[in-house]
């Protein structure tokens, strides 16, 4: 899932081709001792240890089967035994370098990404912003694995580990893999754009191994690899961070990381602290999108039926689920964010007996984070959905099945614009 990359003037370069790409993100009173013990973990020039948030699970390798028509199972579905995390990576022959143990762990808030380095006046400002319990930093970058533009992450395994979820963050020889030189991809990127478990594949500068799935939880983010790998590549350094504010509302956490970060920072939400919605019932009719908007996105998406599922794409030609949802809707004046995760909250859920065409249907279907929004379609009216459904496949109508279904949205125009 990932953004369109923006004009060549607007991101700079990095060494063999390697673009900062904040393209990754849709546009875009403490005590004392605690701010004395975030101050401590700053070293010179860049503060806080060298790693970024994900929220990530492990690929549970096996038969995996799917049907054809059915959109909740996007990503397949699991028939064979759960394997052992130490099971879900190809192994290496050669000595990784060591990783510490698991310390403990964090729960990632929000990802940035800036345009400069950070440096250590900035990184002061942001541990003090009232609730954030911690704070990484890390390299990103949009490179190019195996053809495909993926945003990737240069990470220190270290300390990485402990913002991803325990299952994930427990299994040392995953980091040991990414810290060994490996690159660890998503699910949705080894399952369904084929990048193949200890398959060596083209990438910046030479050969990547694939050496673990690691699902990140960010919908933009599908590769990790170590620091040191990403540096040796030519990597921007230090460009990006994640915060975690568990118990902050993150539009104000936002607002607040905005004004001390560089101009031209992006934040988009990782795990989003809302306030609870609204029933439907409560909401003013003007609030969603009117039977002409609605006519005009479904004759929009329906304008690219057997148009090929292409990974990542956004159209006009090719489109992936969220693309073609963010296409559709973009035709009739609606500003959708990009991913399905966030999506997800760009209006009420209503009862799936109350559906109506136009509505957003979403499913759980990735089985390395079963609670992971992985999948979303259009209604199209009478129990049947229009989606871009996987790769090998196109875009289509198909019933509306049930099985991993995790809700149905009703977009509102104004929410979708403000969500990041």
């Amino acid at each position: 899932m990932i953004r369109r990359a923006p004009g060549p003037a607007d991101f700079p370069h990095a060494p063999g081709g390697i673009r900062q790409d904040l393209s990754f993100l849709v546009n875009g009173g403490r005590k004392r001792g605690r701010r004395r013990a975030l101050r401590s973990r700053l070293v010179p020039y860049i503060s806080v240890t060298l790693a970024l948030v994900i929220a990530a699970d492990l690929a549970l390798l096996g038969e995996f089967s799917s049907s054809p028509d059915d959109p909740g199972a996007d990503t397949g579905t699991v028939t064979a035994r759960k394997l052992a995390p130490q099971e879900n990576l190809a192994a290496r022959s050669e000595v990784a370098p060591p990783v510490r143990p698991l310390d403990k762990l964090h729960e990632p808030s929000v990802f940035v990404v800036t345009r400069k380095p950070l440096r250590r006046a900035t990184m002061e400002k942001v541990v003090k912003i009232k609730g954030i319990r911690a704070v990484e930093l890390a390299d990103a970058a949009s490179v190019t694995i195996d053809g495909k533009r993926v945003q990737t992450l240069g990470v220190d395994p270290s300390s990485f580990r402990s913002y991803t979820p325990k299952v994930t963050a427990s299994s040392d020889g995953l980091w040991a893999n990414v810290a060994g030189g490996d690159v660890a991809v998503s699910f949705v990127l080894g399952n369904d754009g084929g990048l193949t478990l200890g398959r060596s594949v083209p990438g910046p500068g030479g050969q990547l191994r694939i050496g673990a799935y690691a699902t990140m939880g960010m919908g933009a983010v599908d590769a990790v690899l170590s620091r040191d790998k990403a540096r040796s590549l030519g990597f921007p350094q230090n460009n990006a961070i994640v915060v975690s504010a568990p118990k902050v509302d993150t539009a104000a956490l936002r607002r607040a990381l905005l004004r001390v970060l560089p101009k031209g920072s992006q934040v988009a939400a990782i795990n989003p602290v809302l306030a609870a919605p609204k029933k439907v019932a409560q909401w003013s009719s003007g609030s969603f999108m009117t039977a002409p908007q609605l006519t005009t996105a479904l004759h929009a998406a329906a304008g690219k039926l057997g148009r090929p599922y292409v990974w990542g794409a956004e159209g006009p030609d090719t489109f992936d689920c969220s693309g073609l949802v963010q296409w559709a809707f973009a035709q009739a004046g609606v500003r959708m964010p990009r991913v399905t995760h966030q999506q997800w909250v760009t209006g009420p859920q209503v009862p799936l007996s109350q559906v109506q065409p136009g509505d957003l249907v979403f499913w759980r279907s990735d089985p390395t984070n079963p609670g992971y929004i992985s999948h979303v379609a259009i209604y199209w009216g009478n129990g049947k959905v229009l989606q871009a459904p996987r790769t090998g496949d196109v875009v289509k109508i198909s019933p509306l099945s049930t099985r991993n279904l995790a809700g149905i949205v009703r977009v509102s125009p104004a929410v979708a614009a403000r969500v990041r």
